[in-house]
């Protein structure tokens, strides 16, 4: 078995690299005001992807905080999934011309499914769906609204277009260090076929070897953001679970 990806999180809100307590902009704790110096770290700590975040542009619906994108994407080698405020080509386009690996397409994924299926199609496998649940139905604009949609209901409209991987976020789990929701993950990634990485909540060691035990459902990584920030969990074990075999 592959080993499990942990990508380290960086949220961007007005320039600087924050943390969100249950996705609530008012709640955001600043943890470094020099995103591009994380990334950097985050690199030497030996990740092998990193995660962003542009929190202003999910609220937005438009890129917000793109001079610190550009920033971190030249100063590391490291591979980058970024999402928030992706709502359309011209902005899909964007991203990718500034060097942006993978794009993460979540409220547009509810709103607009056929404008997600054109994204697949003219960038296969670069796409990924966002999943943001609240008792498993669908959160959209940057958590802000609720919807009537239930998470494993909308990846199955994306089973057979191109998309890359799902990420699922548990959003009363998300900045809480309450533990991942091993079994509402593992229950989405058992119902499609689409590889699904773990979000919201990750609060230590416990986690990762919980995923490691259902990662054979199609659990392909795990997103941390807080439990890293605050020390729960320090690079170098947290990476060596993810490939021990259990």
């Amino acid at each position: 078995m592959e080993d499990l990806i942990l990508f380290p999180a960086i949220d961007l809100k007005d320039g600087a690299c924050v943390r969100l307590y249950k996705g609530e902009m008012e709640q955001a704790k600043i943890f470094n005001h020099s995103p591009a110096q994380q990334a950097i770290q985050f690199e030497k700590d030996g990740f092998s992807w990193l995660h962003l975040v542009d929190l202003n542009g999910a609220f937005e619906g438009k890129p917000v905080n793109a001079s610190a994108v550009k920033e971190i994407r030249q100063a590391i080698n490291l591979p980058i999934q970024l999402g928030g405020g992706i709502r359309d080509m011209k902005t899909v386009e964007f991203w990718f011309e500034v060097g942006i690996n993978r794009l993460i397409l979540g409220t547009a994924a509810v709103k607009n499914p056929e404008f997600v299926k054109q994204a697949c199609k003219k960038f296969p496998n670069k796409i990924v769906v966002g999943v943001d649940a609240r008792g498993g139905m669908v959160a959209t604009e940057g958590w802000a609204e609720q919807s009537n949609i239930k998470a494993v209901d909308l990846c199955k409209k994306f089973e057979d277009v191109g998309v890359s991987c799902i990420i699922y976020t548990d959003i009363d789990r998300d900045g809480v260090l309450q533990g991942i929701n091993i079994e509402a993950t593992a229950e989405l990634a058992e119902a499609i076929n689409i590889p699904v990485i773990a979000s919201g909540g990750l609060s230590g060691y416990d986690d990762i070897t919980k995923l490691k035990k259902v990662q054979n459902k199609g659990i392909i990584g795990v997103i941390s953001g807080k439990a890293l920030y605050e020390g729960h969990i320090q690079p170098e074990k947290a990476l060596s679970l993810c490939k021990t075999i259990i």
